[in-house]
């Protein structure tokens, strides 16, 4: 990739649509001039093969002008004018796809190993890592606090270079359905983005959120327009919960293969369904050491202390006997078949991991995930809008997800086409967040 600027002339468009080889392509320049010279802020990035995320297919050689930060023309070199003046990267022979959105992470309180380690300079962190993996948008889904707002509020820059961040703050419980309603209150006055619930027993281990409790938070929810995102487990958890007005559903259904009544419920409320396989991943993976520990895409980013914690032969020992790592092993493959038929039948898939525990590493995982993904059964171009479109239309997330015009300019440029193989979302050449080069996001 070259940067240098340019000198082309332009005769730009205000708005066109323009249709050819069975995709439209949309050519607009952002601003009150159709030419002239461009601002300082303009970059023109030319030649790449650009994934249309709404559609699923490719605009070819195509030029990308972006403008203080989000995307002011898209579509063939032949159809795009760059300004004048503007700042010229030549993308030729390589693939840009939207910046993977991860719908379920957690951020800022993990630090190697070890929890309670929430600080602005952890989220920091923590959204740097993501970002250099590419993925430029995580919704921490429980454990926010004053600190993570403060962090998304600032994060409409044209300067931003780190992951953006969404946030649902403290995961609502409650022993009355006045306390959780409470609960819900006290996040929406700290500013959250969403809700999140848990309805899980922890393979009967613990008390599971009851409807009373749940049904209060849900109603609670919607009148602080507050979408409210669920944990869950079991088949017919998903189904009270879709019939109680969850507008999320953040893990798997893994106890037993899903049927038509889910699949009914699903089609009929639009709610979006978050498999986190990498989540079961991580609970049973550490019982002997990984292959990925062998990974240079994994090591470049790996704290080398925390991975001897995870050779340790006592901790390895200690789930090999883990009961609950064991079922959870069995519950993936259930997970990956529901995954499957889910997506057969329609229902929107919104890419997630709950990366961020110990152990889930954020950046890797998310990869991991796209894997399995493709391992359930999943076509590489589905993958790839469930990562991207999906989670920004399933959350209302404004201006990501794809590259339209006025959309901020979050994109991975990658050597090799990924839905040819989703692996090749590994082949990262770098990462614009708002058109900037995140620090260290070349990886080939």
């Amino acid at each position: 990739m070259t940067e240098h600027p340019g000198a082309r002339g332009s005769h730009g468009r205000i708005m066109t649509t323009q249709r050819q080889a069975g995709w439209t392509a949309v050519v607009a320049v952002l601003g009150a001039a159709a030419c002239g010279p461009a601002p300082q802020s303009t970059t023109v990035f030319s030649g790449a093969s650009v994934f249309d995320a709404v559609r699923g297919t490719w605009i070819p050689n195509a030029t990308l002008v972006v403008r203080e930060g989000r995307v002011a023309s898209l579509g063939p070199a032949d159809e795009v004018d760059p300004p004048a003046g503007a700042t010229l990267v030549d993308l030729q022979g390589r693939y840009v796809v939207p910046g993977l959105i991860n719908s379920h992470g957690h951020v800022g309180e993990t630090l190697g190993l070890e929890r309670n380690h929430y600080t602005e300079a952890n989220i920091l962190r923590q959204l740097a890592l993501y970002a250099r993996y590419g993925i430029t948008t995580v919704v921490s889904l429980g454990g926010d606090g004053p600190e993570g707002i403060a962090i998304r509020d600032r994060q409409n820059d044209p300067h931003l270079d780190r992951a953006r961040l969404f946030v649902a703050g403290e995961v609502v419980v409650g022993e009355t359905p006045e306390a959780a309603r409470a609960m819900v209150d006290r996040n929406a006055e700290l500013g959250v983005d969403f809700i999140k619930i848990r309805v899980d027993d922890n393979l009967g281990t613990t008390d599971k959120l009851p409807p009373e409790i749940y049904n209060a938070v849900i109603d609670e929810a919607r009148k602080k327009d507050r979408r409210v995102a669920s944990h869950l487990y079991y088949l017919d958890d998903a189904k009270a919960l879709l019939r109680a007005g969850t507008g999320f559903v953040a893990h798997s259904i893994r106890d037993q293969p899903v049927d038509d009544e889910v699949i009914r419920l699903f089609s009929e409320t639009g709610v979006c369904y978050s498999p986190t396989l990498a989540r079961e991943i991580s609970t049973f993976v550490y019982e002997r050491e990984p292959d990925f520990f062998s990974d240079p895409f994994f090591l470049r980013d790996a704290d080398s202390s925390v991975l001897d914690q995870l050779r340790d032969p006592v901790r390895q020992e200690s789930i090999r006997r883990n009961r609950a790592a064991q079922q959870y092993k069995q519950a993936l493959a259930v997970a990956m078949q529901n995954l499957k038929a889910l997506a057969d039948a329609g229902v929107t898939i919104s890419f997630g991991t709950d990366t961020g525990p110990p152990g889930r590493f954020q950046g890797y995982f998310e990869h991991l995930e796209l894997q399995l993904m493709a391992d359930a059964g999943l076509p590489p171009t589905d993958i790839l809008i469930s990562a991207t479109r999906n989670p920004a239309r399933c959350l209302g997330l404004p201006g990501i997800g794809t590259l339209e015009v006025g959309h901020w300019a979050d994109f991975v440029v990658l050597r090799d086409d990924p839905t040819l193989d989703i692996r090749n979302m590994r082949s990262i050449q770098e990462v614009r967040i708002a058109g900037n080069v995140v620090p260290g996001s070349g990886t080939s």
